[in-house]
């Protein structure tokens, strides 16, 4: 039996360990200084709580915590690691830039660690589904022990830095498309427009608007989470890049929503009405058009009565027989495997 320690018992971290003693590794962690809900959740799905000299004899040790501890909790692993001179592999699996990661990194000056950059898209695992473990930085022996204990883990053939910026684009992308949705719809809202919105984004953008029914509302509980990573994406960008300001923005958007949650949720009981109130059955008609079905096209929507609307259906024939295709087919899905992702570098 492996022993692999777990910093961090919020809720990623403690259904990874789950996840990894269920798997048959023997896992403990270190709670000093945690709150009882914190120690609670580590005794509810049997993690053993343990001292730093004992946390450090582990093969693995991962780091789990919000973006803003990251460089702490290596700063302490690292300090009970000289004294005792563990060979312990640590692995930081935060989302934090390369930036930082780098000062992670340099915290395991003078040890005899070997350090990983990591990062995980997607949620908890449960369990049928995990999230994606990606590694980069010599990662190759350690990738199989992992997927052995159950995570889908996958080394990326780079340097360190490579998986926190991987995970700095992905956030960017998705959470700030949450970002950005939050922003506008309250701004539909201020201004009168929310139903308005709602029909259109309904008729012509329905994916968008399921990933916002979503998205939004898991996003409150964890927006206070998302302040320091948006800053983080906003010092990988650097300052030279104009989209930095956009992330810096984002940042402020998150903390209005947790500053909310601690209120009396204003903001998140209109965004929720305002998605619990979009027209239901809607569809994509440019989606339904483009695969050669009028009828889906064009049935149970909504949309706000206007001068164009006795042509619509005229314009959208047409627009079929062009060959118009206006949507972008989902990815296939990727299987979970070992794999090793090749990565560049640029001069």
């Amino acid at each position: 039996m492996r022993r692999i320690a777990v910093i961090g018992m919020g809720a990623m971290g403690s259904a990874v360990a789950k996840a990894l003693l269920s798997s048959g590794a023997e896992i403990v962690t270190y709670l000093e200084g945690r709150s009882s809900g914190t120690r609670e959740r580590a005794a509810a799905v049997g993690i053993r709580e343990v001292d730093l000299t004992a946390l450090v004899k582990a093969k693995i040790i991962l780091s789990i915590v919000p973006p803003s501890q990251a460089i702490a909790v290596a700063d302490l692993v690292a300090t009970a690691m000289r004294a005792s001179q563990s060979p312990a592999i640590f692995i930081d699996c935060n989302a934090i830039s390369p930036q930082t990661m780098g000062s992670v990194a340099q915290a395991f000056d003078n040890t005899n660690a070997k350090v990983l950059d990591g990062c995980i898209i997607g949620g908890p695992p449960t369990a049928n589904l995990g999230p994606r473990f990606y590694l980069s930085g010599d990662a190759e022996e350690i990738v199989p022990i992992l997927v052995e204990y159950g995570l889908d883990a996958r080394a990326l053939d780079s340097d360190i830095g490579a998986a926190s910026a991987l995970k700095m684009c992905y956030a960017g992308i998705n959470k700030g498309l949450i970002g950005l949705g939050t922003s506008m719809l309250l701004a539909a809202a201020k201004n009168g427009a929310d139903k308005a919105l709602m029909a259109e984004l309904s008729e012509s953008q329905s994916q968008l608007v399921a990933k916002f029914a979503k998205g939004i509302p898991d996003m409150y509980p964890k927006a206070y989470r998302w302040i320091a990573e948006m800053d983080e994406i906003a010092a990988f960008l650097g300052a030279d890049d104009p989209a930095a300001d956009i992330f810096a923005g984002m940042a402020g958007v998150f903390q209005r929503l947790a500053t909310d949650r601690t209120g009396n949720s204003e903001i998140a009981t209109t965004l929720s009405q305002m998605l619990a109130e979009r027209p239901e059955g809607s569809v994509n008609r440019y989606d339904a058009l483009s695969n050669g079905n009028l009828d889906e096209g064009t049935k149970g929507l909504e949309p706000i009565p206007s001068a164009r609307g006795s042509q619509d259906k005229v314009d959208l024939e047409s627009e079929l027989e062009e060959g118009l295709e206006d949507s972008f087919p989902a990815s296939d899905p990727i299987s979970a495997t070992v794999t090793s992702i090749p990565g560049s570098t640029r001069t």
